[in-house]
């Protein structure tokens, strides 16, 4: 009996999930790095699963023990242990190495991770790019934005060159007036600039690649191009045809994407990204590594083989020479599922699937079992076509417009939350918010803390937000370990209704002023006191931000007056949380007249034999 081959995954998202649907129909077996109860070990109980972090060098280490090739779920990952891994080998403990193949590999992947050295890759082979240039970061930024709209002209784009996605980690620069703005919002990170493309349209199109056992390229095969639709930077639709685009920039599309990914190496699936300008030339955008948003339909459309099943046997190597992708449908809509502004708001969505009805086309729902927030992925709705006389997209048009009336209800509350309120009268009692304390979807206070070994030191700032009934959330975000978690958190922050973030770190204690570096939201940096120098450090690694990027800082441990301040914060535009400070600072006040009056009638003595009983 043939031993069947053993995939590992680096992340257990959305992705693998409906990876792992697709080797349940193959008989592979999956076996998963990522947190206990994610959307694919939910579905699939493998004991080997390893629980942590992908991003964790020695996690990794020890899901390559377990397995016979390592895929990808997401390509923000450690790519020096995958090289390790598939060049050197995994320790296996008994004095042997294995070695294990990375596909896409490790070297692909670095190379996507870094979205200027991909362009430069692409525009190197003589493929369709974007004029680029680097940034200089910090100091001399100013200058190198002077110097990059003379060479690029006005607007541009500046990019972060890493770890940025779904729109995150740009910034349009459309004058020199923007030049300071960019600074404080971009100025720590590594940058590029790209020229701004004047694009009719975005396009798409997945990649098969096939190659041999040397890693040279085999085969690769395009699957239809599509159109996709990004709304506040986030893809909300997918149409298979594009709309309005002739079929011969179709094929165009499917050509270039090809050529890119010939570029590549490792097998696997890969997402290529690219304008369609006014001029009907095709720009590269960018590349994905791995199955992507835009091929989600190929589900249904493509059931023989999805982006999910060509995944799976190209890095098995089971694909025939001769094999065509055929789509089985004429047409399809992909609609993402976005949490709402509450955490039942897409529920009106889902529902609408199963009441509508029309012989001319199918719908598909597909969940992820994900939480809902604002915004969040957590489901797709494939509406498919056998048909070429219908209009598809009137056919969807209910389910289309109950997604854009969630998206405005969306808009709408994060307008609101972040708007003041009117100062109302002062009213003799203080009026506190009815709410519950910790508050995990709707949160106006996140705390966060480099190591769990900070837990300690922020539990005043708990025990105060809790007495003020202030919803609060809490979570671990290292700014060297887990710098993309860390990101995430900024960068979402003001869109969720978060209005004061407070970060607790130690030593060099950089979490605080990294969060602060991508984000609206006011920082709180509470220093730790570590081993060494008894905080002297932490607390002067957080309070000497640079100018433009400030982070408000309290004494060493003293997370009770961080949270104190958060409250203050939130009553510049709360009434309830204003009148219910003044009551605290009047009740302080009180103890002190008290404390005061019993030293001056008893003398200190008996003051002071009072504190011993």
């Amino acid at each position: 009996m043939t031993k069947k081959t053993v995939i590992g995954i680096l992340g257990g998202g959305q992705l693998g999930r409906m990876l792992q649907e697709q080797a349940a129909l193959l008989d592979v077996e999956l076996v998963a790095l990522d947190a206990d109860g994610c959307p694919l070990r939910q579905i699939n109980d493998n004991p080997k699963h390893v629980t942590g972090s992908f991003k964790d060098p020695e996690k990794v280490r020890e899901l390559a023990r377990k397995c016979d090739v390592l895929t990808v779920e997401i390509e923000h990952i450690n790519t020096d242990v995958l090289e390790e891994v598939a060049t050197v080998g995994v320790d296996m403990g008994n004095g042997k190495r294995k070695k294990v193949p990375v596909h896409p590999s490790w070297e692909t992947l670095r190379l996507i991770q870094d979205k200027y050295l991909q362009k430069e890759h692409f525009g190197n082979a003589g493929l369709p790019i974007a004029r680029q240039k680097t940034v200089e970061s910090g100091e001399g930024m100013i200058i190198s934005l002077q110097e990059t709209a003379k060479a690029l002209g006005f607007p541009f784009f500046l990019k972060a060159r890493k770890g940025s996605y779904d729109g995150r980690g740009n910034f349009q620069v459309n004058g020199p007036e923007d030049f300071v703005e960019a600074v404080e919002a971009m100025g720590k990170l590594s940058l590029y600039a790209e020229e701004f493309q004047p694009f009719k349209q975005e396009l798409a199109v997945m990649v098969m690649r096939t190659e041999t056992d040397d890693g040279e390229t085999r085969q690769v095969y395009a699957y239809p191009a599509v159109e996709t639709v990004h709304e506040d930077s986030i893809c909300t639709k997918v149409f298979y045809p594009p709309r309005g685009v002739a079929a011969t920039i179709s094929e165009g599309a499917q050509k270039l994407a090809s050529d890119v990914v010939r570029t590549l190496k490792g097998r696997g699936v890969f997402a290529v990204e690219m304008f369609l300008l006014e001029n009907g030339k095709l720009v590269i955008n960018e590349v994905a590594p791995r199955p992507h948003n835009s091929g989600h339909y190929t589900i249904e459309a493509v059931p023989a083989m999805s982006q999910y099943r060509a995944q799976l046997c190209s890095i098995l190597d089971i694909v025939h020479p001769s094999f065509k992708l055929q789509p089985r449908v004429a047409g399809a809509i992909m609609i993402n599922i976005l949490g709402g502004a509450e955490e039942h708001s897409h529920n009106s969505l889902v529902e609408l699937t199963s009441s509508l009805y029309d012989d001319n086309m199918d719908i598909f729902l597909h969940l992820y079992g994900k939480a809902s927030k604002p915004s969040r992925k957590i489901g797709h709705i494939t509406v498919t076509s056998y048909s070429t006389e219908v209009d598809l997209e009137q056919l969807a048009s209910p389910l289309i417009k109950e997604a854009a009336h969630i998206r405005k209800e969306r808009l709408a509350a994060n307008s609101a939350a972040l708007r003041p309120d009117a100062a109302p009268a002062p009213t003799a009692q203080a009026v506190v918010p009815v709410t519950s304390s910790r508050d995990t979807k709707n949160p106006l206070v996140v705390i966060t803390m480099g190591s769990d070994s900070d837990l300690h030191v922020l539990k005043g700032a708990f025990d105060v937000l809790e007495q003020f009934q202030v919803p609060y959330d809490f979570t671990i975000t290292s700014a060297h370990r887990t710098p993309q978690r860390m990101s995430e958190l900024a960068l979402s922050a003001a869109s969720r209704g978060i209005r004061v973030l407070i970060a607790a770190a130690g030593g060099a204690a950089a979490l605080p002023g990294m969060l602060a570096s991508e984000t609206t939201v006011p920082v709180i940096g509470v220093p730790v006191k570590a081993t060494h120098l008894d905080g002297q450090d932490s607390l002067l690694s957080i309070v000497q931000m640079p100018r433009g990027c400030p982070v408000a800082t309290v004494g060493i441990n003293n997370s009770t007056n961080a949270a104190m301040l958060a409250v203050r914060i939130l009553g510049t535009s709360d009434a309830g949380y204003r009148d219910a400070m003044a009551a605290y600072m009047h009740k302080m006040g009180e103890e002190v007249e008290a404390k005061a009056a019993k030293l001056q009638d008893g003398g200190w003595k008996a003051y002071l034999d009072g504190q011993k009983k």
